[in-house]
């Protein structure tokens, strides 16, 4: 049964032409729904066209639909009135986004086919990292100025039977030819070699050695349900026969048309015959990129890494000049075949720690110093008593934060950042100081950094730990990137923070989908000022650092209750997104959705604290002026986060999941029944 419903909903939703059903239909006829990866006994094994043993399907029709505002539910990407995957402009903020709540699954994500298609499989019986493969497949194709399937990711993943958490790096890596110069010199040897043109982003040496395929194939093959095949349905179907483009990506095609327009492949897929922009709400088709997706779905990630696809990603990010009529010259990558071949996920060991001896929060070990981050940051602020400084009418869009709550947050987080630019890159080649992660988590540690802080005024700029080395300072700004997050019907959680870098990445197009600007995470000076060589410095094979967090929480001091996963797009920003939902919800007692809306605020290391503009509904001048008042400089632009946060809590004696999904995004929430 469970089959057969895949069938029909893959055909019924997406009017699929032959090429595609037939294919999908020969699958399905041979019972490819049974499970792969190891071999424990919840995996299903049976190969009859019927529905696998253990496989826990969904059979309510109205799961994974929205539910309207006259209680009927809305079929995502139906084109039905009140279908939230209809284009918009896209806006500021969304108002009016209340806590959804489910029993069994829940995707939040936020574009609102990625999310359809990730609730589908958990319908089917999937787990959760058979919703991710489709989720990013889906991402790759709606969204591609944030994530690619030729990109990067970090995933954090909760194994609801063994208890056990797992940290997946599928972060890029430099080519093997790369040096310390790669960023700003064409000849990498040569000290008097001008730097990469047209810039080093635009230019080749910005693209990275892809991780975020294999990430997800390695993923699949240890906690998946379904076959590997069959979780690219939606996907191939929405590139095949069109979707209308959102308000996010219109505008992300607008504003980088100078640079996509070196790109023969990127204007023909973004643009009209006459150079104008596709614009909101039109329906495009990607018919490269649903070829593209069928290879993987039958060869796998090697697809990517091996064979015509990786010849062609080799010879894109290896070109030397535009397509555009002035045939501009573009520096080319260093990258090579056996750089795509050679690449390895690798599976690391989570950063782990209590918080107010409450809830055991995990997150992502480096080369992404954002966990590291996240954690000190909590661990500063266990020193300070935070549920005194709550929001004011969190009823509303999660409230206005208090002037203390503010300046507490923001401080730790200075010196967090502090550790940050000093000390963290990919530790494969640059160990941490000291003991390595337990230093810096260390509670005595973080308590004298806790003692740094001065509740009446604002530090600036912060000193970094004293760990007796002579490390650079790197300030390299990221940006891009998009979160999803999935729990499962057997109670198996993903939170994955997936990026293409900046937006639309190097503009670099293959085969029907981008190739990121990764690369530019490094420091693309090897010295800071002071002369001192810096830790996140290019060298062959390295993995750039990341701020990635997505984080998990638990409730005790073990991984044995799930209570929290969240995580957030944001580049530079996303440790301070991340801190603000968790002591939102940890310390404010917020639900899943107040935490996520609530305005975004916190600090890198420097005299600035952001405080988010987007929802202008909300009078924010007396928080500014008292921040003011305590010696804050202050940065007032809407900030576009990208929080997906899932909860478990208690109702009337019953377990449910509830949902929050950023309003500065275009994502919602989806699971079992209509939400």
């Amino acid at each position: 049964m469970a089959i057969a419903w895949i069938g029909r909903r893959i055909y019924w939703s997406y009017h699929v032409n032959k090429r595609y059903s037939f294919l999908f239909s020969s699958l399905l006829a041979v019972g490819l729904l049974q499970g792969c990866g190891d071999d424990s006994s919840d995996q299903p094994k049976d190969d009859s066209n019927t529905t696998p043993p253990n496989l826990i399907v969904d059979n309510d029709p109205t799961s994974c639909s929205k539910l309207a505002q006259d209680g009927s539910s809305v079929v995502v990407g139906s084109n039905q009135n009140g279908d939230p995957a209809a284009p918009e402009g896209a806006s500021g903020y969304r108002l009016g986004n209340t806590v959804k709540y489910a029993d069994k699954y829940m995707v939040v994500a936020n574009t609102p086919l990625a999310v359809k298609a990730g609730c589908d499989v958990l319908r089917a019986g999937g787990s959760a990292v058979d919703a991710a493969v489709a989720v990013q497949a889906v991402l790759g194709l709606v969204e591609p100025q944030s994530s690619t399937i030729a990109g990067s990711g970090f995933m954090m993943y909760y194994d609801a039977k063994t208890k056990k958490v797992t940290a997946y790096d599928g972060r890029e890596t430099a080519p093997a030819a790369a040096n310390e110069y790669y960023l700003i010199r064409q000849d990498i040897y040569d000290p008097n070699s001008p730097a990469p043109v047209p810039s080093a982003r635009r230019s080749g040496r910005s693209i990275g050695v892809p991780g975020v395929m294999r990430l997800l194939e390695q993923a699949q093959q240890e906690h998946g349900k379904l076959k590997w095949n069959q979780l690219f349905g939606e996907a191939i179907g929405l590139a095949d026969n069109g979707f209308r483009i959102p308000g996010r990506l219109a505008d992300a095609i607008a504003s980088n048309a100078n640079s996509l327009a070196l790109d023969a492949n990127a204007m023909a897929t973004y643009f009209h015959s006459d150079g104008s922009p596709r614009k909101v709400g039109e329906t495009m088709t990607n018919k490269a990129y649903a070829k593209t997706l069928e290879a993987l779905a039958t060869q796998g990630a090697n697809a990517l890494h091996t064979g015509p696809i990786a010849q062609a990603i080799v010879a894109k990010a290896g070109q030397t000049l535009g397509d555009d009529p002035a045939k501009t010259p573009i520096t080319p990558s260093l990258m090579t075949l056996q750089d795509l071949s050679n690449y390895q996920v690798k599976k690391r060991d989570p950063i782990c720690t209590t918080y107010r001896d409450r809830y055991y929060v995990c997150t992502m070990p480096p080369p992404s110093s954002g966990g590291i981050a996240v954690a000190q940051t909590l661990g500063i602020l266990e020193n300070f008593d935070m549920s005194l400084y709550p929001p004011k009418n969190p009823e509303n869009e999660g409230g206005v934060p208090d002037v203390m709550g503010v300046h507490l947050v923001s401080e730790a987080e200075r010196l967090a950042y502090a550790d940050r630019d000093k000390y963290v890159a990919d530790t494969d080649f640059v160990r941490l100081p000291a003991q390595g992660i337990p230093s810096f988590i260390d509670k005595n540690y973080l308590k004298q950094r806790a003692a740094l802080i001065n509740p009446n005024q604002s530090m600036g700029v912060a000193p970094a730990g004293n760990f007796n080395t002579a490390s650079g300072v790197d300030t390299t700004v990221e940006h891009g990137t998009t979160q999803f997050t999935i729990v499962d019907a057997y109670g198996n959680v993903v939170s994955m923070t997936s990026t293409v870098e900046s937006s639309m990445g190097s503009f670099h197009m293959v085969d029907g989908f981008l190739l990121s600007n990764q690369l530019t995470d490094f420091s693309a000076n090897p010295y800071d000022s002071t002369g001192a060589l810096v830790a996140n410095r290019v060298e062959s094979g390295k993995r750039p650092r990341s701020t990635m967090a997505p984080t998990l929480v638990f409730k005790g001091t073990t991984p044995d209750e799930f209570y929290m996963a969240t995580g957030s797009p944001g580049g530079g920003t996303i440790i301070q997104y991340v801190v603000k939902t968790l002591v939102g919800a940890l310390d404010w007692n917020l639900n899943a959705q107040q935490a996520t809306s609530l305005v975004n605020f916190g600090a890198t290391n420097s005299k600035n604290t952001n405080v988010d503009s987007s929802n202008v509904q909300l009078s924010l001048v007396d928080l500014i002026e008292g921040l003011k008042a305590k010696g804050h400089g202050i940065s007032n632009t809407a900030q576009t986060s990208g929080i997906s946060t899932i909860m478990k809590v208690n109702i009337n004696n019953q377990s449910k999941y509830a949902g929050g999904v950023d309003p500065r995004r275009e994502g919602i929430v989806l699971g079992n029944g209509a939400l």
